[in-house]
């Protein structure tokens, strides 16, 4: 049985939102801060570029225990030797991503509707990935938002781990949290932030005093 990784604080990479910085420096600085696992997404690189930066975070985050996800692309996580992959519902289906990518990889599926979670359901995912929570101009090709009482009802539905991601910011992180999701995905919040290590602290706090109400609970 593969390791659970932990994804309580989940960060998607977008190098256009990181204002100017290079993506690997934000990278950096938010696992200082905290960060938990690192998406890849990459929407503009060529597939051999995409398969270098992959390469060359995954060298810098192992050596800190961090999981590297590619998102979308299963040949650049397995060029790359990444921990696994993020799939959404337009990529390759997730039984034949497992078959490739063995039993050991991470994989998540976005699931924007109860029927796709239902789908889900019978499929040995490692997370699914609760898009958009809230609406978000990083991503406009989805459903609509699910909000937190949508979260609440995919809580009560699905066994599977549920990581939120679109629109989640310290102002509304713990609840999310609350409604049911087992870790914040984050993009803007971090890549754009002035300081992405505190940005990262501020919603490592978030995370592990849910975490520590939890256990007293």
């Amino acid at each position: 049985m593969r390791p659970a990784p932990d994804l309580s604080l989940y960060l998607v990479t977008d190098r256009e939102l990181c204002l100017g910085r290079s993506m690997e420096s934000v990278v950096m600085e938010s696992v200082r801060g905290g960060v938990s696992c690192v998406q890849l997404r990459e929407k503009f690189l060529t597939t051999r570029a995409f398969i270098d930066s992959a390469r060359a975070l995954k060298k810098r985050l192992v050596l800190l225990g961090i999981p590297l996800i590619v998102n979308d692309r299963v040949d650049v996580a397995l060029a790359a030797e990444a921990d696994g992959v993020h799939l959404g519902q337009g990529d390759m289906p997730y039984p034949d991503a497992r078959r490739l990518l063995g039993p050991e990889a991470v994989i998540g599926l976005s699931v924007e509707s109860m029927d796709q979670a239902r789908e889900a359901d019978g499929w040995d995912v490692d997370y699914l990935g609760v898009s958009p929570v809230f609406a978000t101009p990083t991503k406009t090709d989805t459903h609509a938002p699910w909000g937190l009482d949508g979260l609440r009802r995919l809580r009560e539905l699905s066994g599977h781990r549920l990581i939120a991601i679109g629109g989640v910011d310290p102002s509304n992180a713990a609840g999310i949290l609350e409604a049911g999701a087992d870790g914040l995905a984050v993009v803007s919040a971090v890549c754009s932030a002035a300081d992405p290590e505190a940005a990262a602290r501020c919603l490592r706090g978030i995370v592990d005093r849910h975490r520590s109400e939890r256990t007293r609970g």
